[in-house]
């Protein structure tokens, strides 16, 4: 993620902690000052402001962190970026597929 926004943070939301997990609700901001790689190519950077619904997941144990998660919206993110589903493509694939 740093280096498809260097200026990238995390604005935090909500804190549920349940046992010994907690779950924060956040949004990952920053520009994207890119580039960013894709299977089809790059994707040169447009300074656009990215707002990505994410959360985070800390498992603790014996007052120590065990594990982390985080969950970003990449579609969300992908949309951002001017990256739009090819439906059409995805649909004429599986029909070769299945056939």
């Amino acid at each position: 993620m740093a280096e498809l926004a260097s200026d990238i943070h995390r604005e935090l939301h909500r804190f549920h902690v349940m046992g010994n997990v907690v779950a924060v609700e956040l949004t990952i901001q920053g520009s994207f000052t890119g580039p960013f790689t894709t299977p089809a190519g790059v994707i040169e950077p447009t300074g656009v402001k990215l707002a990505i619904p994410a959360g985070d997941f800390w498992y603790v144990e014996d007052g120590r962190i065990k594990e982390f998660n985080c969950y970003a919206g990449i579609n969300v993110m992908l949309a951002q970026l001017g990256v739009q589903p090819d439906f059409a493509s995805a649909v004429k694939a599986s029909a070769t597929t299945t056939s």
